[in-house]
C-alpha cells in the first residue's frame, strides 16, 4: 500500500495547467481488512467535473518493480486513468495542435486519485512501488489499425524536461520508449474537425462566414451527401469529428405536400437525421440540428422549448420526426429556429425585389412570428458550442416584437425609400383561395429566447439585422 494513500478525501476535482486534463480526489474507505473505492460511478464523477466520455475498454498494466516507465504515449481517445495498487509518478505532455502544444503536467497517483486525459495528451508513468497495478478506461476500442495514429515523445525530451523520480538510465523501459523523437520532431496531433451539412443552403453560406478559414471545418454539398440516398452516410469518416451541424434540409414546404415530396421531404429531413445521429451516438459527436417553427401547430402565441410537437403538414412532420432522432444522441443541440433570411431566396429578398420592380403587394397578416437572420443562427450555434451549456433544444431567432408577413414587408419598402402603403395585408385564406397543394401554416411562430439569453446570448434586434442586410442589398 502506498504509504501517501489518504482514507476519506470526498470525491472533488482540480484542474491542470494543460486544458481538458483533470485530477481527481478518489474517497477510498479503509479498515484493518485492507480498502474499497468507487474507481469509476459516472454519476457522481460527471457531477464532480468529469467530461461525459463513454467509455468502452478498461485495461491494467502490472508492472513488477519500482522504475518501470512507460510513454510517453498521445491516443486517438480519452482515458481515465487510476492505480489499484501500489503508486505511479504520472507525467502528461500536450502534443496536440494549438497553443498549449508542449505544457506539462506531473503528478503522483496512489488509489486515491485518478485523472482525466483528453485525447491528444501524451500519457507517461513510472512506478514508484513493485506490484504496482495502473488501471485505465478508454472510449474507443483498441486496435493494432490505430496505432498509426499515435503521436510519441521521448521520455528524455530535454525542453519538457520532466523530473522523473527515478533516473531513466536505471528505469526499466523499453527500447522502442527510449528511441521516441523530440518535441522539435513531434508533429501535433490534429484535433477533431467540425462537419457542416448543406454548406450551400442559406445557413450553411452564413455558417462558412463564420467559421472563415478554420481549417478544422469542413462542408459538404448536396453534391457531397446526397440526403435523400438510401445510405447517404455510408462513405463518410465519422471518427475524424468532433462536431456536426447539420443544415442541410428539404424545405419546399408546399413541395413536402406531393406524393414524391412527401417522399424527399421524410427521407432528408428525418430517415438521414436518424441515421446521422445513430452515427454521431457511436463516435460521441456533438450534433447540431436545425429545427422550425412548423413542428408546431401556431395555437400558442409563444413557442417554448418544452411545448409538445404539433406539426400540420408534411413538412413540418417530417422536422418534428428529425428533431426526435437527432434528441436520441446524448450530445445534441437541437437549434429551432423561424423565418429565416440569408444570402439565398426567401421572403425579404423577394419583398425588395418587388419593390425595385414598382409592385404592390398583397401580403399575409394573419401569421405571427420573428425574422432569424443567418448570421444571428450561425453566432448562436458558435455560442452554444464554446459555452456548452446543457445539451438540448434551444430556440434561436432574432429579438424584438412579434409581426405579420404584412408588416415586415412594409418595413423593407420603407427601408428601400417606397411607400409602406404600397404593401397590402390579406387572410391566409384569401392569400391561398383557389390554390392547390399549399401546406397549412402555424399562425404564431413566435420563439421565448429565454432558455439562449440564459446562457449569456442575445441576438441583435430584427429590426436592426433588416436594415444592415437590405443596406448590403441595395449595394449589390
Amino acid at each position: 500500500m502506498s504509504p501517501s494513500l489518504q482514507f476519506g478525501k470526498p470525491l472533488a476535482s482540480r484542474t491542470t495547467p494543460i486544458p481538458g486534463v483533470v485530477l481527481f480526489d478518489l474517497p477510498v474507505h479503509g479498515d484493518n481488512r485492507g480498502w474499497f473505492k468507487e474507481n469509476w460511478q459516472r454519476e457522481k464523477m460527471v457531477a464532480a467535473g468529469l467530461a461525459d466520455f463513454g467509455p468502452v475498454q478498461n485495461n491494467i498494466s502490472f508492472n513488477e518493480t519500482a522504475g518501470t516507465t512507460r510513454g510517453i504515449h498521445a491516443e486517438p481517445w480519452d482515458k481515465f486513468i487510476s492505480v489499484a495498487t501500489g503508486a505511479v509518478f504520472g507525467a502528461w505532455v500536450d502534443l496536440r495542435e494549438g497553443s498549449s502544444f508542449g505544457s506539462v503536467f506531473t503528478a503522483v497517483l496512489d488509489p486515491s486519485t485518478a485523472i482525466y486525459i483528453p485525447a491528444g495528451v501524451g500519457n507517461a508513468f513510472q512506478t514508484l512501488a513493485d506490484g504496482t497495478a495502473y488501471s485505465y478506461l478508454v472510449n474507443d476500442h483498441w486496435s493494432a489499425q490505430a496505432q498509426h495514429l499515435y503521436t510519441f515523445l521521448n521520455l528524455a525530451d530535454p525542453t519538457v524536461n520532466i523530473a522523473w523520480p527515478i533516473s531513466l538510465k536505471q528505469a526499466e523501459l523499453s527500447e522502442k520508449d527510449r528511441n521516441h523523437p523530440f518535441l522539435s520532431e513531434v508533429v501535433p496531433m490534429k484535433g477533431k474537425m467540425t462537419l457542416v451539412l448543406g454548406a450551400n443552403g442559406q445557413l450553411g453560406r452564413a455558417l462558412k462566414e463564420f467559421f472563415g478559414a478554420d481549417p478544422t471545418v469542413h462542408y459538404a454539398t448536396r453534391a457531397d451527401l446526397d440526403l435523400a440516398g438510401p445510405e447517404p452516410f455510408a462513405d463518410l469518416d465519422f471518427s475524424r469529428y468532433g462536431t456536426v451541424i447539420n443544415a442541410a434540409a428539404y424545405t419546399a414546404v408546399d413541395g413536402a405536400q406531393s406524393p414524391s415530396g412527401r417522399a424527399a421531404a421524410w427521407a432528408v429531413n428525418a430517415t438521414a437525421v436518424a441515421a446521422l445521429a445513430r452515427a454521431c451516438t457511436e463516435h460521441r459527436i456533438t450534433l447540431v440540428q436545425i429545427s422550425s417553427d412548423y413542428v408546431f401547430d401556431g395555437t400558442l402565441e409563444i413557442h417554448g422549448e418544452g411545448e409538445p410537437l404539433s406539426p400540420l403538414g408534411v413538412y413540418g412532420q417530417s422536422k418534428a420526426a428529425g428533431d426526435v432522432a437527432a434528441a436520441t444522441t446524448p450530445k445534441h443541440f437541437i437549434v429551432r429556429t423561424s423565418w429565416v433570411v440569408g444570402d439565398g431566396n426567401n421572403f425579404v429578398n423577394t419583398m425588395a425585389k418587388l419593390a425595385a420592380k414598382g409592385i404592390k403587394p398583397h401580403v399575409v397578416d394573419d401569421q405571427y412570428g420573428r425574422l432569424s437572420f443567418t448570421v444571428d443562427i450561425a453566432q448562436a450555434i458558435g455560442h452554444l458550442l464554446v459555452t456548452r451549456p446543457s445539451y438540448g433544444i434551444y430556440n434561436v431567432t432574432n429579438t424584438g416584437p412579434a409581426q405579420t408577413w404584412a408588416s415586415i414587408a412594409a418595413d423593407v419598402y420603407e427601408h428601400l425609400g417606397y411607400a409602406r402603403g404600397d404593401v397590402t395585408g390579406t387572410s391566409t385564406a384569401a392569400y391561398f383561395k383557389d390554390k392547390s397543394g399549399i401546406a397549412p401554416r402555424p399562425t404564431h411562430s413566435t420563439l421565448d429566447l429565454a432558455k439562449l439569453e440564459a446562457t449569456g446570448h442575445t441576438p441583435l434586434l430584427a429590426q436592426q439585422r433588416l436594415a444592415e442586410y437590405l443596406s448590403a442589398w441595395s449595394e449589390a
